[in-house]
């Protein structure tokens, strides 16, 4: 039974003060490395606007650029991984930037996770048969030595396994490259994520039909297998489908298809290749407790058009999780649990596309993740652990000189590295949590 929520308030101000501090750094802070990746942040191209849309949270990441080679890191204190309560992760982005300070800064909210994204296509080169793990080894290091536990979201094929950088056509090639990552790093990445949203077509090498969907779950098949078999204890995740409502080969197959899809695929067999479900649940501007149709949201000073208010379909909101464990008992997936792995909410931007950021203000954005947060711990038992998008990317977007991009609004953190409003209320309420939990220590 959850604990009862009871608060010292002197507590909560000595805490908050406390961990502010200790989280802002002062002047002795490092200074962020100047020669964060471009590739990490540069704009999607345009593309036609689908009737729903269907933003992807996930952002571009960076070629890893030649570097020394390093030895492999120490090995670390193993992190305890305890399914028995609701976790804490944050996504962001570590590649060629102060990832000391951005970890520091994911310690002190309270996170316990790390997500970060691994682009295959920048480790190997099947043409001349290397790796470049230097920048991984640094990351997988800095992870472990802070006490967080890591979890890559592995995507991108190498040219030469899918021309256009899609799922790879053989799914023993992923397999292979997940065997060096498990050999390499061991106990040190504690989960896999088998690619990211692979119902839409951008992920797919350009276009999604129905038949695409079999061909997923034989890569989660040999992906899952090879990883169990070198490391029994890492958590293989099948990849979330972003919340869409479409179904349009060159943009979208809905979220509700793919899974069926996957979930019947050879008799169901997927149930057997996949520790977790991972879900990307919407959000748009609605707040957290709201659902269509039975109770939507209603977007002050939004015109109602077509895709204008984005509170018109069950993928606009983040109560859409309970949608997505509907098919999963449906299907026969029930004693699966979810890790939502990426949530949250837009402010103003100027990226087109997430217009409904343009409604939800900082101070909403700050409350809503707090309501998602209790939401979670209150109502969805079936939920391991939700990370929160994204810790620094207005960050990286500031270096660039774009600190308006959607995926900057999106973030907890201020260009400056200063704490956004979002940062200090998530950081509370994860304490919060934690002291019901009987797990809390002040940082």
């Amino acid at each position: 039974m959850k604990r009862m929520r009871r608060w010292s308030a002197l507590f909560l101000v000595l805490m908050i003060v406390a961990a502010f501090l200790v989280a802002c750094g002062g002047g002795t802070a490092n200074p962020p490395v100047s020669n964060v990746p471009t590739a990490a942040i540069v704009a999607t191209p345009d593309t036609s606007t689908p009737p729903t849309p269907v933003p992807t949270m996930a952002p571009t990441q960076p070629t890893v650029a030649p570097v020394e080679p390093t030895a492999t890191p120490v090995a670390p204190t193993p992190v305890p991984i305890n399914p028995d309560y609701l976790e804490f992760g944050v996504v962001g982005h570590l590649y060629y930037t102060d990832r000391d300070r951005v970890l520091q800064l994911t310690k002190n909210a309270g996170f316990d996770w790390f997500r970060q994204q691994v682009v295959w296509m920048d480790i190997e080169d099947p043409v001349k048969g290397i790796y470049g793990w230097d920048e991984l080894d640094r990351i997988v290091e800095a992870v472990n030595r802070f006490g967080i536990k890591l979890l890559v979201n592995v995507v991108r094929s190498p040219t030469a396994y899918n021309a256009t950088n899609g799922l790879p056509d053989d799914p023993e090639t992923l397999a292979n490259f997940l065997e060096q990552m498990v050999r390499r790093y061991g106990n040190k990445i504690h989960a896999y994520e088998i690619w990211n949203e692979p119902n839409l077509a951008v992920e797919n090498g350009g276009e999604i039909v129905p038949e695409d969907v079999g061909h997923y779950v034989e890569i989660l098949k040999a992906a899952y297998t090879r990883i169990k078999s070198l490391n029994p204890d890492a958590l293989v995740l099948a990849a979330a489908s972003s919340s869409s409502g479409v179904t349009n080969p060159s943009i979208a197959l809905s979220d509700q298809e793919f899974y069926r899809l996957m979930y019947t695929y050879n008799k169901g067999e997927a149930r057997n290749y996949f520790d977790i479900q991972a879900v990307h649940p919407g959000g748009a501007a609605n707040p957290p407790d709201t659902l269509w149709p039975d109770n939507p949201s209603y977007i002050p000073g939004c015109k109602p058009a077509p895709d204008r208010c984005w509170n018109d379909h069950e993928t606009h909101y983040f109560r859409h999780v309970e949608n997505v464990r509907k098919w999963m008992e449906q299907y026969g997936m029930g004693d699966k649990e979810i890790w939502i792995t990426e949530y949250g909410w837009a402010t103003p931007n100027n990226t087109p596309g997430y217009e409904f950021g343009n409604y939800v203000t900082p101070e909403q954005q700050a409350e809503y993740i707090r309501s998602a947060m209790l939401r979670v711990y209150d109502n969805y038992p079936f939920v391991g652990n939700m990370f929160l998008w994204n810790i620094n990317f207005a960050v990286l977007w500031g270096e660039q000189g774009n600190p308006n991009h959607e995926q900057a609004s999106f973030a907890i953190l201020n260009p400056d590295w200063s704490p956004r409003l979002s940062y200090l209320r998530a950081q509370d309420t994860i304490a919060q949590i934690k002291m019901w939990q009987g797990r809390f220590v002040a940082p």
